[in-house]
């Protein structure tokens, strides 16, 4: 049976367009019952016998979700209690315009066959479709829909034969109206909260409901403490004209009373906006979307240099008697644009990993929980099993935010174990930044090479045999993923020919299928202390694509020719076999190279690959590639307990660098390569150079040591860091280092039809993309295929060569990627906490990196450690402060502290807060009466005696 569809659409261009669409009925759509006999249906999905034990329906029965049930109470629906589900196409199509992450949810549910969820194409079914009568509004006509359908399935089910039960139907709905429609109609309904309390047996169940606006009234006060939303209409309205703005609203970790709002659109030197107190925070929460009122100029201020932690409070106090903290007091030359919200364009709330606040009210079932980022608001919840939950790390979601309300309100999601054990801050860790780390699915495992795996007479067919060449890889210690192996020979004509080897992943994932989905979505491996969340399943990463030693495997290989001054003469790329002679780690590269008794052919391709890498180091320097430093730390992990028992910075050797430099080669000969053949869908990496106030600090920093830094260029500022020294203060130049890094720009990933701009600030090059390590970046896997295709190697498709779709492959790789890097310096941290906690206090030496107004911020490079030390607290009398930001510099009773100052501090585990555990500095020296505090008389001895075995 057809039906046909039809609607005005205005054009592009303004005018009127009339689209027909047809829409088929059809008789054979069965209702996926176990106990049906009617429908001719070969496999079904609900079972004959539901047990839902429950006080309410104590009969056997399915559910009928609505829409709004779906999208605001899918934590329930994901309990393993709640089963035989029957969602309707209507529901489905609506949750998917409504909420991408629930429609994602809702589909892995329906997907997962231990909870017989049945999909109901009641939109094509000849008893179930119906029209949008006259004047009838769609939610309403939707509204209809679900009542139909539901309506259909309990007449076929009573007339069906094999139901002697009395098999019965429950619609679930939080609309009054709706429910009162349809209990008219004879329908079994029940509100989603009376239903969930009436099931037996699971009290756990009602803590995830997320709160109905009937209980967010009873839990706020009547009092208004924030202004009023402005409705999307009206906020549109302000865009387009002018008077609102939109952005990114991010919230600051040390500030609560403080964000940032990043505009888009906007000219590069006002892209960001302040807003500051509670009032002009206005309910935003850390990454919406939302829309901003500036304020006149008058009213502008200077980023609080307070450092401020909300310490939670039971009632809803007057949100303005907490702006009186941040006491701003800028000089007119400081001020920044500064505005407030009006209104929440977009909400990005997701559940949030913290733990509860148990209230002080004996019996009490509402309780605020912490989240374990401090960008979040505490939020409020109501569980009964809060005696349980305390000292447990929980998950909770956001249900709204009322203007009479504090805080946020919410439910409990679920518990992830106790706070402070390694496995439960592992998987916080993981949750807060939003890292991929489910096991591979069976659709994923299923694109796997079946084993045993070999290369065949077909694939050396269409590669170059390049087995014969002395060819080794150098990597870090315990690496088993080895992306990448390199080979250096004399040829006959006195020039070198050198290789870069690249395990070829794109030769076992497929465009399209699930493992590359699964790759594309995870977008890197993340790199924890003693553990790697793998881009792509061991298989690949620790096996088949890992270029191991004396094993045959496939490569891409970035091949040239080059005279003794490296200088490149001729490139060349093609897929290969190669069979690696030797996997080194740096310390064993760089002990042959240095050994004047070897002459092996793999040390003599060592040599000479460190001297050409010494002449191309020199030439990136020369154009103005900058050499920076971070503090990085390694870890020596106890073989039993799996606990830090020894810290370090890493040291880099004269391998680290070789490696480095011929992968950078590597990496701009292929980008000039696929731009060259694909200049509008070609993959780079670009590095944006820094707007000149991000050099404000460094400069600062210089001055106070009488030493001039030049940020006109890169080359300036690489020049100017190469003759920063200062007489008796050797580590200067590396703090300087070090602070210029924090100056720069994050590195991003783009589509070059999408952008103009493709130069590399930090390498000075003026092209550059990701080549050399496609078994941990998914970029990289983009660049093998399209160079593939640009040598005739592999065949092209659609998405390969749509700039958009890049563009927005793009967008989660740069996401991924940050994420990645915030996660292993949370994990660094979380196991320094782990190393300090056995060894009391320690009293080290250290520098002043950031000067704040009522705190410092110290550098241990000894352990590569960034702590604060605080001078006010709540229990001692504050000494006598004075902030100068110019300086900057902080006057603590008669002591003026400055950037890079010389200090020594105490260091101790501050572990009284469980969730925010932290490192502890208390100033030794300089003494100040009164501020500072005594060293302690011996300094605890580090447990090595597993390393000396």
């Amino acid at each position: 049976m057809l039906k046909s569809k039809s609607f005005i659409k205005k054009t592009r261009s303004g005018g009127v367009m009339k689209v027909v669409r047809e829409h088929y009925l059809r008789d054979d759509i069965w209702c996926g019952s176990e106990v049906c006999a009617e429908c001719k249906q070969e496999s079904t999905v609900l079972e004959r016998e539901p047990c839902m034990e429950s006080s309410l329906c104590p009969y056997p029965h399915y559910l009928v979700p609505d829409t709004n049930v779906v999208l605001h109470q899918i934590d329930i629906l994901e309990d393993s209690v709640i089963r035989n589900v029957v969602i309707l196409q209507t529901v489905l199509q609506e949750v998917r315009h409504r909420s991408a992450p629930v429609y994602k949810r809702l589909k892995d549910l329906t997907q997962n066959k231990e909870k017989h969820f049945y999909t109901f194409t009641n939109e094509h079914h000849r008893d179930t479709f119906i029209e949008q009568e006259p004047g009838e509004r769609a939610n309403d006509r939707n509204d209809r829909a679900i009542r139909v359908a539901a309506k259909w399935y309990s007449e076929h089910l009573k007339t069906s034969m094999s139901n002697p039960e009395g098999l019965k139907v429950v619609l679930l709905t939080n609309d009054q109206e709706n429910k009162q429609k349809a209990e008219d109609s004879g329908l079994l309904v029940y509100r989603c909260e009376e239903y969930v309390k009436g099931l037996i047996a699971n009290p756990e169940l009602v803590d995830r409901l997320a709160l109905s606006s009937d209980s967010r009234k009873e839990i706020t006060s009547s009092k208004v403490l924030f202004p009023e939303h402005l409705p999307l209409s009206k906020i549109q309205t302000g865009i387009k004209s002018g008077s609102f703005l939109q952005g990114t609203f991010r919230a600051r970790r040390d500030n609560y009373l403080e964000a940032t709002v990043f505009l888009k659109d906007e000219e590069e030197d006002s892209t960001e906006v302040i807003i500051q107190g509670l009032q002009h925070l206005n309910r935003a929460v850390h990454q919406d979307v939302v829309a901003i009122q500036l304020l006149s100029k008058d009213r502008w201020v200077a980023p609080s240099s307070v450092v401020l932690q909300d310490e939670g409070r039971a009632k809803d106090d007057d949100a303005e008697d907490e702006d009186d903290k941040l006491k701003t007091s800028a000089a007119g030359v400081a001020r920044k644009p500064t505005g407030m919200v009006v209104g929440i364009i977009k909400r990005n709330w997701r559940p949030f990993c913290g733990m509860l606040n148990v209230s002080q009210i004996k019996e009490s079932t509402r309780h605020l929980f912490t989240p374990a980022d401090r960008r979040i608001p505490r939020i409020r919840i109501e569980t009964r099993q809060a005696a349980t939950l305390a000292g447990q790390r929980i998950m909770v979601a956001i249900d709204g935010w009322p203007k009479n309300s504090r805080y946020p309100n919410g439910h409990f999601v679920r518990s992830l174990g106790s706070a402070g054990e390694k496995d439960t801050e592992e998987e916080v860790l993981l949750l807060e930044h939003d890292v991929p780390h489910n096991d591979f699915s069976k659709a994923v495992l299923s694109f796997l090479p079946k084993m045993p795996w070999g290369i065949t007479p077909e694939d050396m067919a269409q590669r170059e045999d390049l087995r014969y060449l002395t060819v080794c890889s150098v990597d870090p210690p315990g690496c088993t993923d080895i992306d990448d192996a390199l080979h250096c020979r004399e040829l006959e004509n006195g020039n070198f020919e050198v290789g870069v080897h690249i395990a070829d992943v794109s030769h076992f994932i497929r465009p399209g299928n699930a493992l590359d989905k699964e790759a594309a979505n995870r977008g890197t491996t993340v790199y924890l202390c003693g553990k790697r969340i793998d881009m792509v399943p061991d298989l690949l990463s620790s096996n088949l694509c890992s270029l191991r030693s004396n094993v045959e495997r496939l490569a891409f290989s970035c091949i040239w020719e080059m005279n003794h001054k490296a200088e490149i003469l001729k490139t060349r790329f093609t897929k290969s076999v190669i069979n690696s002679k030797a996997s080194l780690t740096y310390a064993e590269a760089q002990m042959r190279i240095d050994d004047s008794s070897k002459s092996d052919d793999i040390t003599k391709s060592l040599r000479s690959l460190n001297s050409l890498a010494k002449i191309l180091k020199r030439q990136r320097i020369e154009k103005g590639a900058l050499t920076l430093s971070s503090l990085e730390v390694r870890f020596h992990i106890d073989s039993e307990t799996h606990d830090p028992i020894d810290l370090q910075t890493k040291e880099l050797m004269e391998t680290n660098s070789m490696v480095e430099e011929f992968m950078l080669l590597a990496n701009i000969s292929v980008a000039q390569k696929i731009y060259d053949e694909f200049p509008e869908c070609a993959l780079l990496r670009k590095h944006p150079a820094p707007p000149p106030s991000n050099y404000d600090i460094l400069h600062k920093a210089a001055k106070s040591k009488h030493v001039d830094i030049h940020t006109d260029s890169a080359k300036a500022l690489a020049d100017s860091l190469d003759v920063a020294w200062v007489d008796d203060f050797p580590y200067f130049n590396t703090l300087l280092r070090i602070l210029a890094t924090r100056c720069m720009m994050q590195a991003v990933y783009f589509s070059s039809g999408m952008d103009s701009d493709f130069h590399h600030y930090g390498l000075a090059s003026p092209i550059y993309t990701h080549f050399t390590s496609p078994i941990r970046r998914y970029a990289d896997i983009i660049v093998h295929r399209l160079l593939a295709v640009a040598i005739g190697a592999d065949s092209t498709y659609p998405d390969l060569m749509d700039k958009h779709k890049q563009s927005a492959l793009c967008n989660n790789l740069n996401y991924r990627h940050k994420m990645s890097q915030y996660a292993q310096r949370a994990s660094v941290a979380f196991h320094t906490q782990l190393f300090f906690k056995s060894r009391g206090i320690l009293n080290e030496e250290g520098f002043v990196l950031f000067v704040r107004k009522n705190a410092i911020i110290v550098l241990i490079p000894k352990f590569g450690l960034e702590g604060t030390v605080f001078f006010e607290s709540k229990d001692k009398v504050s000494p006598n402060l004075v902030f100068d930001e110019e300086g900057p510099s902080l006057a603590v009773e008669q002591h003026t502290f400055h950037i890079f100052d010389k200090v020594k501090v105490t260091i101790s585990l501050d572990d009284s807060n469980i969730q925010h555990q932290k490192i502890r500095m208390a100033l030794t020296d300089p003494v100040i009466p009164g501020v500072s505090v005594p060293a302690p008389d011996v300094e605890p001895q580090a447990k090595k005696q597993k390393l000396d075995r």
